[in-house]
């Protein structure tokens, strides 16, 4: 009798269990948008499904084959649950930038790993899985992301509020402290506009996150392909709302802005990172350096004249900090015309100069790897700064954050965003951003009911 079951493929997006980071909102939480595109490539012939701990526990499920992905706070969840499936003789692999970056850690506790993107590989895997020859590495190289495969989004859990896609990879900027130039490459490299805007229109959500890291590049060229999509989707009607990432040169021309306002752009996130032009250099943020914090109130304000809210990430907690320079940034992010704050304490990732340097240096605190893991989500200080005591900085920087999420000074900012762009959406979704930013800092607190995305 021929057995005509489907061989399983088990997905599983792992959380941190500690309650804190950007899963503390379900705003904030985006698609595990690999999971997808893994579904998408692997045969017809496989059921796929996904376990998303974003939003259920894991428990138990039957399969033949466990893939998973995760970053480098959620990747000791992920070696914990690729024990239960190895206990019983079920192959694993996992994926994703944290595996990318310390591979011979993650085959301690898996059968196989995928090292950079999947694409080029995973057909490979899948057959040397059906073969019985499954490999202990597979090295990925960079796609020409051309006829991408499209994510199987009706296998991503129903709760999420924004649906993610990718229009580019890649990021040239190569600052310290980040890990993408290691995982994508140095070059921008762009999927065809046509393909982005078909993956649109299947999209249910109203609302839509572009992982991209920098939509608008660092180029005239990169600027004219964002006004190509932005204007493309304008012309499908595709009519979504959506937040997206850049670097402060987004004001350099202002057709993006004006383009990407009537595509839907509602807010976009920029990595201010500091003040103080000695932390950016050091951290080899050149862009900003090159354009002085002076211009970033300037940059603001062109965002804010078609309606566009910004997000300024903030890093706390830079080795040379002191109590002063702390106090200092945060007067400076209620100062500044920027509509929404993310704040995060520096953190050394594996795969960065950042973390390679503080590791010789013998600097790192949390070190008991894998297990310290979890504390690399950006809401603890992993290392002994140079001019403070640890604790006593990172309590200091908790205790600010009360001046920097204050309530009743989040309300009168969403005023002066309404003020200033004359949409009280955008000012809205500013508004909630800040909350949730609030929820992430301290827990998850209770906030106003956001109507408007829910």
């Amino acid at each position: 009798m021929v057995n005509n079951r489907k061989k399983t493929l088990l997905l599983i997006n792992p959380a941190n269990k500690s309650g804190s980071g950007f899963i503390v909102n379900k705003d904030t939480r985006y698609q595990p948008l690999s999971l997808g595109i893994i579904a998408a490539l692997t045969p017809p012939d496989w059921k796929v499904k996904i376990i998303d701990e974003n939003f259920r526990n894991f428990r138990y499920y039957e399969a033949d084959f466990v893939g998973f992905t995760a970053f480098s706070s959620t990747v000791s969840r992920a070696y914990e649950l690729a024990k239960v499936y190895r206990d019983k003789g079920i192959p694993t692999v996992i994926g994703g930038i944290h595996a990318s970056m310390c591979p011979d850690e993650a085959a301690r506790f898996v059968d196989s790993v995928v090292i950079g993107e999947a694409e080029t590989t995973w057909p490979t895997v899948i057959k040397d899985f059906e073969n019985n020859n499954l490999q202990p590495i597979y090295k990925g190289a960079l796609s020409d992301l051309i006829r991408s495969p499209k994510p199987k989004r009706e296998l991503f859990h129903p709760g999420y509020i924004f649906a993610s896609v990718q229009t580019t990879r890649g990021c040239p900027m190569n600052c310290d402290f980040c890990s993408v130039t290691a995982f994508n490459g140095s070059q921008y490299r762009y999927r065809p506009i046509e393909e982005v805007i078909s993956e649109m229109k299947e999209i249910p959500q109203k609302n839509i996150f572009i992982l991209d890291d920098n939509i608008v590049g660092n180029s005239i060229k990169a600027q004219t392909r964002a006004i190509e999509l932005f204007k493309a989707m304008i012309d499908s009607g595709i009519s979504k709302e959506w937040i997206g990432q850049a670097s402060l040169n987004v004001a350099d021309n202002e057709d993006v802005l004006k383009y990407a306002a009537k595509s839907g752009c509602r807010m976009l996130f920029i990595g201010i990172e500091s003040e103080r032009e000695d932390q950016l250099a050091g951290a080899n943020k050149r862009l900003n350096v090159k354009m002085g914090v002076n211009s970033y109130d300037d940059v603001f304000r062109k965002m804010h004249k078609y309606g566009i809210a910004v997000i300024a990430g903030f890093i706390f907690g830079w080795e040379n900090d002191t109590i002063e320079r702390i106090d200092h940034r945060v007067k400076f992010t209620r100062d500044c015309l920027a509509d929404s704050i993310q704040s995060t304490l520096l953190t050394p990732l594996p795969g960065t100069r950042l973390f390679e340097r503080m590791k010789n240096e013998g600097r790192l605190v949390m070190n008991n790897f894998p297990d310290d893991w979890q504390h690399y989500g950006y809401e603890s200080l992993v290392f002994n700064p140079t001019t403070m005591d640890r604790k006593e900085m990172q309590d200091y920087i908790f205790k600010v954050f009360d001046r920097v999420y204050e309530p009743s000074f989040l309300k009168r900012r969403m005023l002066r965003t309404w003020w200033r762009t004359g949409s009280f959406i955008t000012a809205y979704w500013s508004y909630m951003s800040n909350w949730n930013y609030r929820s992430m800092a301290f827990g998850n607190i209770k906030k106003p009911k956001n109507w408007l995305l829910d």
